[in-house]
């Protein structure tokens, strides 16, 4: 059973997401001072989320924190997150990024994108990528949709990957 709720938008929106800001960057702080960690931490709404990100200082290295290909990261957004909802009773989208780690890989994904839109112009053809996590599949639909082409995710996790096709049957490739 589904129920629509209306979305909440203006002055109310921003206010509740800069709470979550708040509580997560609580939150954050005092992880980091148990792992006897240094870093700022800074808040932001952006695409209609609350950002928090932990900038090291310039002699702490947080790369722990990060992971091999951000899996740790992943677990803490979703500590964080968890933490928030616990607090506020509402289920957060906010996004954590440490050390600008998914800034980085944003523009990586930007390019990988951009890539795989070309050949499918070139071809007329759909560009199967290679299994990304939920960001970088979000990432990639972003960059797919402004560039007005298509794109749907396939596959089960952790294989899950996107796959870019043309806008419509008149970009496509003709058969042979």
């Amino acid at each position: 059973m589904t129920t629509d709720t209306p979305v909440e938008q203006g002055p109310d929106r921003t206010k509740r997401l800069e709470e979550e800001g708040e509580i997560a960057a609580d939150y954050l702080e005092e992880l980091l001072d148990i792992a006897d960690l240094d870093g700022d931490i800074d808040l932001d709404i952006q695409h209609d989320r609350a950002a928090v990100e932990i900038v090291a200082d310039e002699d702490e290295d947080l790369s722990a924190l990060v992971g091999r290909d951000g899996e740790v990261l992943e677990a803490l957004q979703e500590l964080t997150r968890l933490a928030v909802q616990a607090r506020t009773g509402e289920r957060s989208r906010l996004m954590l990024d440490i050390a600008g780690f998914r800034s980085a890989r944003r523009q990586e994904l930007t390019v990988l994108a951009e890539d795989a839109i070309r050949q499918v112009r070139e071809s007329g053809r759909e560009v199967e990528l290679d299994p990304l996590n939920a960001f970088e599949r979000k990432v990639v639909h972003d960059v797919v949709a402004a560039a007005g082409l298509v794109s749907d995710s396939r596959g089960v996790e952790p294989s899950r990957y996107v796959v870019v096709q043309p806008a419509s049957e008149q970009d496509a490739a003709p058969e042979s």
